[in-house]
């Protein structure tokens, strides 16, 4: 129950942040996410022309036993890949003691992912994410998302 009210009030507070240069659109991971479940983070561009950035945001807790998150993610168009990429984040410092922000086991990051990256076209796109650790299922990762930034001049 504690569970659902932290994400209930995390989510409140990213969406009253917003405004209509960003966009933010998170996932539930479940706390136990498998090799192969590929989370889909969709979104619409209408300002296809103005440079957009992209950042991920990643919500993990102390049963994450990892030091890193290595992701692979793909820029999608309908069925249409545009970009693939294998990205490493970096969750803590080299003492075990996790970066990021928020209170209790729980700790937010803001991960780059692209800058002033422009979009072909206007319409709706995806931003599909799998984890490339070793383990068949990767315990202690709360959720996913994407901001999606105007950037600036």
């Amino acid at each position: 129950m504690l569970r659902i009210i932290v994400v209930f009030i995390l989510f409140f507070s990213l969406s009253s942040c917003q405004n209509d240069n960003e966009k933010v659109v998170v996932k539930d991971v479940g706390n136990s996410w498998k090799k192969n479940d590929s989370k889909s983070l969709d979104f619409d561009i209408k300002d296809s022309q103005g440079p957009k950035n992209l950042v991920f945001v990643i919500r993990n807790n102390n049963d994450y036993p990892y030091s890193n998150l290595r992701l692979i993610a793909k820029i999608e168009e309908g069925k249409k890949i545009i970009s693939t990429d294998t990205l490493n984040y970096v969750l803590a410092k080299p003492n075990g003691e996790w970066i990021g922000t928020g209170f209790g086991d729980t700790k937010e990051n803001l991960f780059q992912y692209k800058l002033n990256y422009k979009f072909p076209q206007n319409g709706n796109y995806s931003v599909k994410v799998v984890q490339a650790m070793r383990r068949n299922v990767l315990p202690g990762i709360e959720d996913i998302g994407i901001k999606i930034q105007n950037s600036k001049p």
